[in-house]
């Protein structure tokens, strides 16, 4: 069995953390380099119930793809959330390793497995990292539909095969507007909307959109179409490409991991009321 430095190293070779945005927090926040790892357990939050989870599954090594500590913290008390995540791991002898703006940007990254969660044929980087001469790596993916369809069809396409949330799909956009080409980013993408724009896209599909970016956006003289999914649902799809990406360093080490997808779903929003639409607006009460 290998030993969870020797796990880390593969991971970090994976997922560079010198790759990382400078204001990140990625990497291993708690774990013996020595102690031997049998099975992984791959989550995108580091949250109570998925240290619960890899205590029942009699896991080694969690892999999240959100930090647990992102702006630091002076304190483990157990009395907090974190804190208690932390005493749950370590009293388990379980570690915790961190791929987060590194694994968004590598090749393969967390919008690919998006992109491949659409069944979409990706064409290349949205924002390109300079840093790579064959342009594979970088932000975002560009996409291409194999037949066009309406963006209502697109919406529901996305509807349908990512992980269900009680958010579900917004759309900003004529639902009957043709679409061939996409953008689509995993997490939150309202920052994007410049490159999206130059790149010529019909829609773009990310998490996270705020009203004013989206109006902004949708008010220009070429408005964008815009998909709006939960945050955990456009990510969720790299867990399991990372554990086939760890499955086929196992087999090639030999060491035998046994990884698993954690399916919990950790978005925090956990119901949704439809809106009713009122008789006129002029009837509504003040």
């Amino acid at each position: 069995m290998p030993r969870l430095s020797e796990v880390i190293a593969a991971l970090d070779a994976l997922w560079p953390p010198s790759r990382a945005e400078q204001w990140d927090a990625v990497g291993t926040v708690c774990g013996d380099p020595d102690a031997e790892v049998t099975r992984v357990l791959l989550a995108v939050d580091p949250v109570q119930e998925i240290a619960d989870e890899a205590v029942k599954l009699g896991a080694d090594l969690i892999i999240t793809h959100h930090p647990l500590y992102l702006r630091g913290t002076t304190t483990v008390e157990a009395g907090t959330f974190k804190g208690r995540v932390v005493h749950t791991l370590i009293k388990n002898d379980i570690a915790l390793h961190v791929a987060h703006t590194n694994a968004d940007t590598a090749d393969p990254g967390v919008s690919d497995a998006l992109a491949g969660a659409l069944d979409l044929r990706i064409t290349g980087p949205l924002v390109p990292d300079p840093t790579d001469p064959e342009g594979r790596r970088g932000l975002g993916r560009i996409c291409e539909l194999d037949h066009p369809e309406t963006l209502r069809e697109f919406a529901a396409r996305a509807a349908a095969w990512l992980p269900p949330t009680a958010q579900g799909i917004r759309v900003a956009g004529d639902p009957d507007m043709p679409v061939r080409r996409v953008a689509v980013s995993g997490g939150s993408g309202d920052s994007l909307f410049e490159q999206v724009r130059a790149a010529g896209v019909d829609v773009f599909l990310t998490a996270d959109l705020r009203h004013h970016p989206v109006s902004e956006a949708r008010e220009t003289s070429r408005p964008l179409a815009l998909v709006d999914a939960a945050h955990w649902a456009t990510e969720w799809p790299w867990c399991e490409q990372a554990a086939a990406q760890l499955d086929a360093i196992s087999e090639r080490h030999g060491w035998g991991l046994r990884t698993h997808v954690s399916h919990t779903v950790t978005d925090p929003w956990t119901a949704h009321a439809p809106s009713v639409t009122p008789p006129s607006i002029s009837g509504a009460p003040n």
